[in-house]
């Protein structure tokens, strides 16, 4: 009998199912959900669940390469698009305020690269840095690794500039080369620019198409790019630029004029808003459009300003519509698969692509799934065309469960944690002369209860009497209205105050900011105040919250202070004399 003998085939099995139990446990342990961010999660999801779906079912080549974990990662991005001397380089040195490296700016076609622009990690001291196409494409901290597949012909006309920006601290901005016209668009670029068009404008969050007001005309390789854009026609803004050099008849023109040609291009349930203006910090041709530019790059830099907080809601989107998109061309392929008979499989590879929609359409009765999440029919059929049959596969159902849980039940997760997410997402900060034109200064394009204060004619006046006609008026009704003791009752001003015709509810939050003292009554300051405040709501702007400062007339801030002080005074004669009181009774013996 040996004494070194092993343990027996009992306890052997008993450690054998603690084994796999602890790996079971350990397996599970290593899948739990550890994210803090909608982006980690997405990211964690997409490579547990939805990539290998992919790789299974020939995603990657009949529609589009892998993300990788910098797409979930990124910053908001937008792209600009246009015909060579649109303005594309110009409004980008607007945005950020200063020029950045490689900017170049001319009348002839500058920019002939696909020019990244980004926020640099490095100290406020670090020069900027530009980066060649060939070294993005290696570095795996950056979301460009799947453009090495358009060829050298393309990376050494593709860079990135990172540079210390306030702007680029929060979204990236991507210049591309000149949309060709005339006989040059029949020039090779050496790669398929509308495709690199398409690959970039499915991962931005907006897509700036410029035009020129003296240049309208669209080419033919400038439509085909709008074509290819209009898949996303949610992410599409229309720049009307350079409008300055026109008079207002013309400029009426030449806005009909572009709508015409984008009519026939275009194809979208909806009429595309077009801003107007003149995107630069030179002197402007027609100046009497100021206003009109102003109010049109306000509604344009909404957008801009929330990119940050939508940034995460457009990427849950983005990631929702390619797993849909995964499930559909899955089951279609597997449709494929069990059509495809053994013997003659060319023939029957041709007639299956000949009649496409009858299997989608076989699919969609077995399956319900919707045909709207495929891509064009062509360019499906084309895709198809050019696979290897010989791998399609019917799909597998363990990964098909796998991915439905995903979109109904993690989805969800992640969509509950948006609402804390954007919250702490600030505005971006637009630089250059757009924020010059907030409310805070003298100049701001629209009304507002800061604005007015420039209007004064006296440092120390009240607001509200910036306008001597309207507070004549105001103070005639406060008259008129037979005021008792200097002030009127809730009964007199409602009657005066209704005739403004507005809703109650917001006559209500009037009379609670013009009621100052909190007497129940009105006196002259405060009915002016309140007429004031309807006045502004009536023109179409929102009440605030709170009465900023600058409203409170100054007999209101004087009438306090010796309340105050009066207060305080009251509390050190009271000190003083039960100093004085301990002070004669002297310390105790």
């Amino acid at each position: 009998m040996s004494l070194s003998r092993g343990p027996s085939q009992k306890s052997a099995n008993c450690l054998n199912r603690k084994g796999s139990t602890l790996s079971t446990l350990r397996r599970n342990s290593s899948r739990k959900d550890l994210f803090t961010t909608v982006g980690e999660g997405l990211s964690q999801h997409y490579n547990r669940t939805l990539k290998p779906f992919e790789e299974t079912h020939m995603f990657h080549t009949l529609h589009s390469p892998p993300l990788e974990d910098a797409d979930f990662t990124s910053r908001p991005a937008v792209l600009l698009v246009g015909q060579y001397s649109t303005g594309k380089t110009t409004f980008i040195r607007y945005l950020l305020g200063e020029d950045f490296m490689g900017c170049r700016i001319g009348p002839e076609p500058t920019t002939d690269k696909f020019h990244v622009i980004m926020g640099s990690d490095g100290e406020n001291c670090d020069p900027p840095t530009c980066i060649p196409g060939n070294a993005l494409v290696v570095d795996p901290k950056l979301p460009f690794r799947p453009l090495a597949k358009f060829g050298n012909s393309f990376l050494n006309r593709f860079q990135c500039t990172k540079q210390k920006n306030q702007l680029l601290s929060e979204i990236t901005l991507i210049d591309t080369p000149g949309v060709l016209s005339g006989e040059k668009q029949n020039s090779d670029r050496g790669y398929d620019f509308v495709e690199v068009l398409e690959w970039f404008a499915a991962r931005v969050d907006i897509v700036l198409l410029l035009f020129d007001a003296h240049k309208l005309d669209i080419s033919d390789e400038l439509r085909r790019a709008i074509e290819a854009l209009s898949r996303w026609d949610d992410k599409i803004r229309i720049i009307l630029n350079k409008a300055d050099g026109v008079d207002g008849q013309q400029l009426m023109r030449v806005y009909g004029a572009l709508m015409w040609s984008l009519g026939k291009v275009l194809t979208c349930p909806e009429v595309p808003r077009v801003y107007i203006g003149s995107w630069w910090d030179k002197q402007l041709g027609h100046a009497s459009f100021r206003t009109l530019f102003e109010l049109e790059e306000q509604d344009l830099f909404k957008d801009f300003r929330a990119m940050p907080r939508g940034a995460a809601l457009r990427k849950l989107n983005d990631l929702i519509k390619r797993a849909r998109l995964a499930r559909v061309l899955a089951l279609i392929v597997g449709e494929l698969h069990s059509n495809l008979p053994i013997l003659r499989k060319e023939a029957a590879k041709k007639s299956l692509l000949k009649n496409l929609e009858e299997t989608i359409e076989a699919v969609e009765v077995k399956h319900g799934m919707c045909s709207g999440d495929l891509p064009p029919m062509e360019k499906l059929r084309e895709s198809l065309s050019r696979a290897d049959w010989s791998k399609f596969r019917a799909v597998d159902k363990k990964q098909l469960a796998k991915l439905d849980r995903m979109l109904t039940e993690e989805m969800s997760k992640l969509i509950g944690m948006l609402p804390a997410e954007v919250a702490a997402a600030g505005d971006a900060i637009l630089n250059g002369p757009i924020e010059a034109t907030a409310d805070s200064t003298p100049f701001a394009p629209v009304r507002s209860l800061h604005s007015d204060r420039w209007r004064l004619s006296t440092a120390g006046q009240w607001t509200v009497a910036a306008d001597q006609q309207k507070l004549a008026k105001w103070i005639e009704s406060f008259s008129a209205a037979a005021p008792v003791d200097g002030k009127l009752t809730g009964s007199q001003a409602k009657h005066v105050m209704m005739s403004s015709k507005l809703p109650n509810s917001v006559l209500s939050k009037v009379w609670s900011l013009a009621d100052i003292d909190r007497d129940g009554q009105l006196d002259e300051e405060e009915f002016c105040l309140a007429m004031y405040l309807i006045d502004y709501k009536v023109s179409g702007n929102d009440l605030p919250p709170t009465l900023p400062s600058h409203l409170i007339p100054v007999s209101k801030i004087i009438r306090e202070a010796p309340v105050e002080d009066s207060v305080q005074n009251q509390a050190n004669r009271e000190f003083g004399e039960a100093l004085a009181e301990v002070t004669e009774e002297g310390p105790e013996q």
